[in-house]
């Protein structure tokens, strides 16, 4: 006898060979034997032999009219065999009945399965309903097919033309737009975004790292509402004539600085900050634009500012305007340069001149201010600040020691790149030259104050601190973390700090501007008014949220240097007399297969180094780079010079002390983008958020 039987809905033909109970011992065409329940058999029959019974069954199957078969269903429950006698006219043959049953196991469109055997048609709303699914699934795989054609091609479908963006950073796998774009991208075994490059949906490397940096964090654009730009508050003016010291490309001013020369030796000091904190008010519609993006974004060539650029011409501190400004007096005996009194004001501040670092770094140099040489805007004031500020720096050194901490090293470089027409210059200039240094120290005095002037009068604000942190390790405590009360920051030797001289770019600074204005309008009454009081859940919020945001600028900030680098680099290949040679390059050893270009600051990982002391000089024979993945491949030529024995004795300590520091003492508050990296290998990080 032979059966037909279903087996987990694989329907199957073989010879029983033995019945014990409820179960047949069944062969199978193959000769396999296996076990088959009663209750899974559904036909018997003694010929055909089984396989040629499959084959016949299969060839009914593939003859029957699913919607004729549909009609002749009727609405009620059936078994197969009473639907075969409806269907064929007769009681339906073995192989005849075993075709049905295929045919209706097959198409769960047309019939519902309700038990062994028995199924039932399904009601003709659902039916249509499907088969209008399927349809449209048939036509997207038709549409699919084409696209994936398409992009093969190197062709840009026009429906997917608008998608490009999500497609390729949060993608509906779901769609036919990505399943194409997989597709393609398995079959010509290429990265989506480079297959989007290929075809026209980025037009560059470049415009596919902002592209995803918009996309994660402007994803509403970077577009600004229109604004009403507040009414300028009347104030007194002040007897000064202030400058800013800022690069060529600067247009937030936040700064300028003022030198009043008093009686028996004494000096007053003026640091002022632009105040948009007495236009824009807490919860209006500019603080809720400041708000949602925190700060200005930098990048080679270009910014995305935290305020319209209406309002930042309104409030920056521009030569030949009286400024609304937040101006912190600090009153010195030029003896020692010990500070006699501070006096905080809101006034509007005459700006004289608007002083820049291309027009003066060559001729403000440590030499020339010993010496008195040169001729320039403002030597005087400048020549008095340069011996004030080195005292301040000597005092934050000693302070800075007193933490445990070794004294800060000088031997930084900065870089700064300009962009113009997609073609990059990086400039070197050695940190800590005067003007630097005198902008550098003057903030962190104006924050240091600050910080203590509100810890005074009990007014929350947002700090920065470092040292005393929890945890086993050195990096755990003196990491930099952001706080709403005063504490030390071990690293620039200050007993509180707290930003203040960036109101324009950074909304912590706009935040504590309206605290500061509260002490100096309200006095004792000001933790009463301020508008955040102590323990304000929204400013933990604000700490945060900029937190947060300020970490992804930086990183997004970071990529974008390093792509201007490698560009850099494909310029100077361009220069050679062999083009088509490898461009060779200087670097120096940080540390363990780690080092760092002489000429920009790109660092790079060599896996699989020799062992090279760190500090050594090296030469580099660079094979390729990638601008899309950022990446580079070198190898070593050479040791140019040994290591530095100085350079050789720095521990961890020094490294983790300068990868802290970085970014926190706003040494160039310039806007176009500065990567610091030093002489000495102290810091595997090679850039910084301008400050």
């Amino acid at each position: 006898m032979n059966l037909f039987f279903d087996e987990s809905g694989d329907f199957k033909a073989g010879v029983s060979m033995s019945q014990q109970g409820e179960a047949y011992q069944v062969e199978m065409p193959s000769g396999k034997r296996t076990k088959v329940r009663a209750k899974d058999v559904l036909l018997q029959f003694a010929s055909p032999a089984p396989a040629e019974f499959m084959t016949d069954a299969q060839a009914i199957a593939a003859e029957i009219d699913l919607d004729f078969l549909w009609e002749v269903a009727g609405q009620d429950e059936f078994g197969f065999a009473e639907l075969g006698t409806e269907y064929f006219g007769h009681a339906p043959k073995p192989h005849e009945a075993a075709g049905l049953i295929l045919r209706l196991h097959a198409a769960p469109v047309y019939f519902y399965k309700k038990g062994k055997g028995r199924y039932k048609a399904a009601p003709e709303a659902s039916l249509k309903a499907a088969l209008a699914g399927i349809e449209k699934k048939r036509l997207q795989g038709l549409v699919q097919a084409q696209y994936v054609e398409e992009l093969k091609a190197h062709k840009l479908p026009e429906a997917m033309r608008p998608l490009v963006l999500q497609l390729l950073f949060k993608p509906d796998k779901n769609s036919i737009e990505y399943k194409a774009l997989d597709t393609a991208c398995s079959e010509l075994q290429i990265a989506p975004q480079r297959l989007m490059l290929a075809v026209g949906g980025i037009k560059s490397a470049k415009d596919l790292h902002f592209s995803k940096f918009l996309f994660d964090s402007f994803p509403k654009g970077i577009g600004f509402p229109e604004i009403a730009i507040p009414a300028m508050p009347e104030l007194p003016v002040a007897d000064v004539q202030a400058f800013s010291i800022d690069d060529v490309t600067t247009t937030e001013i936040d700064d300028a600085m003022s030198v009043t020369r008093l009686e028996d030796g004494k000096v007053k000091i003026g640091i002022h900050i632009a105040a948009p904190g007495l236009g824009i008010e807490r919860d209006d519609a500019i603080d809720g634009i400041a708000r949602q993006r925190l700060s200005t974004v930098y990048m080679p060539g270009d910014k995305i500012t935290m305020l319209p650029d209406e309002l930042v011409d309104a409030f920056t501190l521009a030569e030949g305007k009286v400024c609304p400004a937040l101006s912190l007096y600090v009153t010195f005996d030029s003896s020692d340069w010990s500070i006699i009194s501070t006096e905080t004001k809101a006034e509007g501040v005459p700006i004289a001149a608007n002083l820049r670092h291309n027009d003066l770094d060559e001729y403000v140099t440590e030499e020339n201010l010993a010496n008195d040489v040169g001729d320039y805007p403002h030597k005087e004031d400048l020549s008095l600040l340069w011996k004030l500020v080195q005292v301040l720096e000597q005092g934050r050194m000693a302070k800075r020691e007193s933490f445990g901490l070794r004294p800060e090293q000088n031997n930084r470089i900065d870089f700064n790149f300009y962009v113009d027409d997609d073609i990059v210059s990086i400039q070197r200039r050695k940190r800590g030259a005067p003007l630097d240094k005198i902008v550098a120290e003057l903030m962190i005095l104006a924050n240091s104050s600050w910080g203590k002037f509100l810890h005074e009068h009990g007014v929350p604000g947002i700090y920065r601190a470092q040292g005393g942190g929890s945890g086993n390790g050195w990096a755990a405590k003196m990491q930099v973390r952001m706080q709403t009360h005063a504490a030390p920051h071990q690293g620039l030797g200050v007993d509180q700090y707290a930003w203040s001289t960036s109101p324009l770019r950074r909304y912590t600074d706009l935040v504590n501007q309206w605290q500061i204005i509260a002490c100096v309008e309200h006095g004792v009454t000001a933790p009463l008014v301020a508008p955040f009081k102590q323990r304000d859940a929204d400013l933990f919020a604000i700490v945060s949220a900029f937190d947060a945001a300020y970490s992804a600028y930086a990183a997004f900030q970071s990529d974008m240097e390093r792509y201007w680098c490698l560009r850099w680099l494909s310029q100077e290949k361009a220069k050679q007399q062999e083009p088509e040679d490898n461009l060779k390059v200087e670097a120096t050893v940080l540390k363990e297969e780690i080092l760092r270009l002489a000429d920009i600051p790109l660092v790079i990982k060599l896996p699989g180094m020799q062992q090279v002391a760190r500090g050594s000089q090296v030469k580099l024979d660079l094979l390729r780079w990638d601008e899309v993945d950022l990446t580079i491949e070198a190898r070593l030529l050479d040791i140019t010079q040994a290591a530095d024995a100085n350079a050789a004795e720095l521990d961890e300590e020094d490294d983790l002390t300068e990868d802290l520091l970085e970014g926190d003492a706003e040494p160039v508050p310039d806007e176009q983008t500065v990567a610091a990296v030093t002489e000495e290998p102290a810091a595997i990080d090679s850039t910084i958020a301008p400050e």
